[in-house]
């Protein structure tokens, strides 16, 4: 049901290394658009649904809008526990901050799920969902 989504950030180099290492874990890439953006999703051949990323203030703003000031919240599809794990770890060592632990989440009986927190501080999530056994 997306097709795209954006948010506003301070610093391009930063948000794009950040992108950049998180992306492999969830099988997304990063791709320029422009000197002031950047898009994460799938690939190429497969844009959408897309996440832009850039310094430019959007013409939608409301006054006083800035990076950081609404946070974000998307969430990713992860293939498995450990693209969960890949994604936690790549994210912390390419500056972000732990926001939830990786693992299960009460009240969600088939949900394992990592949090982040983007150089901006947009809560970014990879949630990977198991297969519920079939009732017989």
């Amino acid at each position: 049901m997306l097709d795209h989504t954006g948010i506003v950030v301070t610093d391009l180099g930063r948000a794009r290394r950040f992108y950049d290492a998180i992306a492999k874990p969830l099988g997304l890439s990063t791709a320029d658009n422009g000197p002031e953006a950047f898009l994460f999703g799938k690939s190429a051949d497969d844009p959408i649904p897309y996440l832009w990323i850039g310094t430019s203030r959007p013409s939608y703003w409301v006054e006083g809008s800035r990076a950081g000031l609404n946070q974000m919240h998307v969430a990713f599809v992860a293939a498995s526990k450990d693209a969960v794990h890949e994604f936690h770890r790549a994210g912390i060592a390419a500056g972000g901050k732990d926001f939830g632990k990786r693992g299960p989440r009460e009240g969600a009986d088939n949900y394992y799920g990592a949090f982040l927190l983007d150089p901006d501080g947009n809560n970014i999530e990879a949630c990977f969902r198991e297969a519920r056994p079939a009732r017989g």
